[in-house]
């Protein structure tokens, strides 16, 4: 684990303390939804398109402050708007000035499946991301031991959520294929220098089966990186820094999901 995720990981485990007393409460809450939406059905979405993980994101450590007049809602509501496939909503507050609320409002003003962003390390946080009206949870394989992930992945199963599993490397992708994992993501950003290098999906895609559902993460800026991503396999993207500071959200999520493709890119605009 690199330092800098190990920093995070480390006051994660501490900011959730007061969370695990709840732990029971929340499963039995938890174990009583049955309104999932499917992020692997989502991202199907054939040969000629690129599913498109959309992500609403203030902050970040690597990027600062990315919107500052920021409106979660609002923006989630331009990606709705755009066609996108899901929406990825940042809730790690520390290093990322998201909240867990920002995710409810947003599932339920929007029909889309919602993915829970944040560093997820006890199954507390699982069941309180279900409460809070998640689809999908992300799990960092770089951030657990093989024995937390398998059991975190498990136990999301268990709650009817999907797991995207992030992978950084060729090793990472090993442990991931070791569990039940259906959809795995690979993020491009090297967790020790935060450089961003698209080859790293190249890289572990090709070691990756065909039955799984492949998303390259990070770097994502242009339709032009999209198409090149798609090129290795992958059957979608998630983009948050670059459509957050876009100056036409659904102009710039219509071009990444047609580099697919290779199709001309439609303005949605201008369909009646």
């Amino acid at each position: 684990m690199s330092d800098r995720l190990a920093e995070i990981v480390d006051h994660k485990r501490r900011e959730i303390e007061p969370l695990i007393p709840r732990e029971e409460k929340l499963r039995y809450a938890a174990l009583e939804r049955n309104d999932f939406r499917s992020l692997a059905g989502a991202l199907d979405v054939g040969p000629q398109r690129l599913g498109l993980i959309a992500e609403v994101k203030k902050a970040s450590p690597s990027a600062g402050t990315i919107s500052k007049d920021f409106d979660p809602v609002a923006q989630a509501g331009k990606y709705a708007a755009a066609g996108v496939s899901a929406i990825s909503v940042l809730t790690d507050e520390k290093y990322f000035q998201g909240r867990l609320e920002y995710l409810s409002r947003i599932r339920a003003d929007f029909a889309l499946p919602v993915l829970r962003k944040d560093f997820i390390v006890h199954r507390a946080q699982i069941y309180e991301a279900c409460v809070a009206g998640a689809d999908a949870i992300l799990l960092i394989v770089a951030a657990l031991g093989q024995e937390e992930l398998i059991d975190l992945l498990e136990c999301a199963h268990s709650c009817q959520l999907e797991v995207l599993v992030e992978v950084h490397d060729l090793a990472e992708l090993e442990r991931a294929l070791e569990t039940e994992a259906h959809i795995i993501g690979i993020n491009n950003r090297n967790l020790k220098t935060f450089e961003v290098d698209l080859k790293n999906t190249e890289i572990v895609s090709e070691e990756v089966p065909d039955h799984i559902t492949l998303v390259s993460e990070s770097g994502i800026r242009t339709a032009q990186d999209a198409e090149l991503v798609s090129g290795w396999g992958v059957d979608a993207v998630l983009v948050g820094e670059s459509l957050m500071r876009a100056d036409d959200v659904g102009v710039a999520a219509e071009a990444i999901m047609a580099s697919a493709g290779n199709l001309e890119p439609v303005d949605p605009s201008a369909e009646g």
